[in-house]
């Protein structure tokens, strides 16, 4: 039995009763309070559940926009039945909620019996599911399903809630979330008036409610842990949980007290911050411009955040944590924009990567919200994962193979740009990935089935790769995919890799997803740019069509070269040919691991080093001349990125943000 709240009617006098008996069969029973009198009850609905176990559901909530109802069952299922076309849905509410005293049963200990059933129950058909999530939280079971703001959430014993949407009466998950280590049992979601997300379950022993905004739990009860039943209730004044324990009811009772705790400034993370990207800007009325922000740290989450000019506050949106591992790298591609959102909002499907060879794979839509505190509101898709051990298990023959190492990071990530053209008219997205056992590796990304899978590798450098960096080459004699890489000894590698990407995309779109692993081909040139690692890598394409590379070391050195693509002609059309034109390196630049660095423009480079200085550098013929410096706040920076901005006047301003122990927009 489960009591769900009956969308129409008064919720002080009435409710849904959900009721699964022999064979999968539930029933939904409409129950109204009548003082003085027995109970109102009218069969609604008859479903089916799907074949199992142990058959019976565990929870449910109406959808009445869509006239549907989802349910959880007992097997971790999520599942959809239509509710509209069922008997007396708007009549019954109408009669009831207008105080209509038909009453289909007067005594409900005497009359709510079989023959009274079997003749309600042989007017309604057996309704069977539209769509089913088959033990999408496992086979604990699902705990709740809420409904908020036009999303289903759903909770579950596998220390997970997820976030769900309808699209053409087909449930689609959108993403999940594990609020906190050791919080195994979730049993339900309460959304408060002003923005908490208060997640109630039980940590071992004891029944905890965590807050998502603050991250920490607001209340820990002794109880002796879950398989029980109990009811919570919170107020501005007084706590109060109840539950049975040893066939007593146990009551604890805390009074409201005033939060004697000030925040001065709230974290974005528990650890280091490792990466960040700007995804852009969001335009709200009545606000300044709104900077939208994606940052990857050590604790293994990502975070989606805005930051603005005026507030100089960063505001959370969105925290993602499937890695199981820390996050060392970003890559996002922009677009396409979704269905109902404007010019002004973010589109982007972003690509996140770290420890235990882990790629996780999301489509970001932000749009200006007014409401939120925030002002812009974020929607996350989950739309594909990809670990190489995983990968490996799949391998036929994998006996004879030497497994992967576990242990392997990517260590940076890029989009290959370009890939959906008039040469190459395919749908798959390309990833190239710098890897710590020494590989190069490519992967592909269909998003609408969704699937990425790794599609060829080099191990070239031998050693750990710490960059990666993919460009285009356009002119009349076709395009090129070209890709630099960037290894521990210092060298920087440039590959042609057109070839097998677009091997690939014929493969897999043939195989429909499935292929061979591809070989790349040997580098074009190879550079030893620096005595050791490269920590800082950045490609700007020049007016005149070459590419300037300019790199950071370990050693505090920064090397620029300029390079000019070449396409071979008649026979040889398939050849590409990279020269270098000219090479300038600034030993010592800094007193310390160059962690980032950008060219702005062909004759201006900005570089930013672990000394905590943010340095301006002027390209002339044969030599780097700094400009001006200036003295950041973030420790052991991480990671740089820039991004220019036409002012009203037509000024030109470049930002920055930089990452380490904590964030900073210049």
């Amino acid at each position: 039995l489960s009591w769900a709240p009956r969308p129409g009617l008064p919720p002080a006098t009435a409710a849904a009763l959900l009721a699964s008996g022999p064979d999968g069969e539930m029933l939904w029973l409409d129950v109204t309070h009548r003082p003085g009198q027995a109970p109102w009850v009218q069969l609604m609905g008859r479903y089916l559940l799907p074949p199992c176990k142990q058959r019976w559901h565990t929870c449910a909530a109406f959808l009445p926009q869509e006239g549907l109802l989802v349910c959880g069952d007992r097997r971790g299922s999520l599942l959809l039945f239509p509710c509209s076309s069922s008997a007396g849905w708007a009549t019954e509410s109408t009669s009831i909620a207008n105080g209509g005293t038909d009453p289909v049963v007067e005594d409900s200990s005497s009359e709510l019996e079989s023959p009274w059933l079997s003749h309600q129950k042989g007017a309604l058909p057996l309704e069977s599911p539209l769509s089913v999530l088959y033990g999408l939280h496992g086979k604990t079971g699902v705990t709740s399903v809420t409904i908020h703001r036009g999303y289903i959430y759903s909770t579950g014993r596998d220390g997970v809630y997820r976030q769900l949407r309808l699209r053409e009466q087909q449930l689609e998950v959108l993403w999940k979330h594990r609020p906190c280590k050791g919080l195994q049992w979730i049993e339900e979601l309460r959304f408060t008036p002003d923005g908490d997300l208060l997640v109630l379950g039980f940590h071992a022993d004891s029944f905890v409610v965590w807050s998502s905004r603050t991250g920490e739990n607001l209340h820990c009860i002794p109880c002796g842990g879950g398989h029980r039943s109990w009811s919570y209730c919170s107020s501005p004044s007084a706590e109060v949980f109840t539950f049975i324990k040893s066939g007593d009811v146990m009551l604890y009772h805390c009074e409201g007290k005033p939060c004697e705790q000030q925040v001065l400034l709230a974290s974005l993370h528990g650890r280091e911050i490792t990466c960040v990207r700007r995804l852009g800007a969001v335009e709200v009325p009545g606000h300044a411009t709104l900077n939208v922000f994606v940052t990857g740290s050590e604790d293994t989450t990502v975070c989606v955040l805005v930051l603005s000019e005026c507030s100089r506050a960063a505001v959370p949106l969105t925290r993602l944590s499937d890695h199981i591992s820390s996050v060392r790298t970003l890559a996002f591609a922009m677009g396409p924009r979704d269905e109902g959102f404007g010019d002004e909002d973010l589109s982007a499907l972003l690509f996140s990567a770290g420890g235990r060879a882990q790629i996780e794979c999301y489509r970001l839509l932000c749009a200006g919200d007014i409401a939120s505190e925030s002002a812009v509101a974020c929607q996350v898709i989950h739309v594909a994962s990809h670990r190489l051990d995983e990968h490996w298990e799949r391998k036929k023959n994998r006996h004879k193979l030497v497994k992967m190492d576990p242990e392997t990071r990517y260590m940076s990530l890029s989009v290959v740009p370009g890939t959906s053209t008039k040469q190459l008219p395919t749908s798959w997205m390309f990833l190239a990935a710098a890897c710590s056992d020494g590989s190069v590796r490519i992967f592909g990304l269909l998003e609408a089935a969704p699937k990425l899978v790794l599609v060829a590798e080099s191990f070239h450098h031998q050693r750990c790769v710490l960059k990666v960096e993919a460009f285009l080459h356009t002119q009349a004699g076709g395009e090129r995919h070209l890709l630099c890489s960037a290894a521990t000894d210092g060298s920087l590698a440039f590959w042609d890799i057109t070839g097998p990407i677009v091997d690939a995309a014929d493969t897999l779109h043939q195989a429909e997803g499935e292929m061979q692993l591809l070989a790349l081909d040997a580098p074009l040139v190879t550079i030893m740019a620096h005595s050791c690692g490269v920590n800082s890598l950045h490609i700007h394409e020049t007016p005149e069509g070459q590419y300037l590379v300019a790199s950071g070391s370990d050693d505090g050195s920064i090397h620029i070269c300029l390079l000019e693509v070449a396409l071979g002609r008649g026979e040889a059309a398939a050849e590409t040919c990279l020269q270098v034109l000219e090479r300038v390196s600034r030993p010592c630049a800094h007193a310390a691991h160059v962690t980032g660095i950008r060219v702005l423009r062909p004759d201006l480079l900005l570089s930013a080093s672990v000394d905590q200085r943010l340095t301006l550098w002027k390209r002339r013929p044969g030599e780097l001349v700094p400009l001006s410096t200036t003295f950041f706040h973030v420790p052991d920076l991480a990671e740089l990125d820039c991004w220019e901005v036409v002012e009203a006047g037509g000024e030109l301003r470049y930002y920055c943000v930089l990452c380490g122990q904590g964030l900073e927009m210049l």
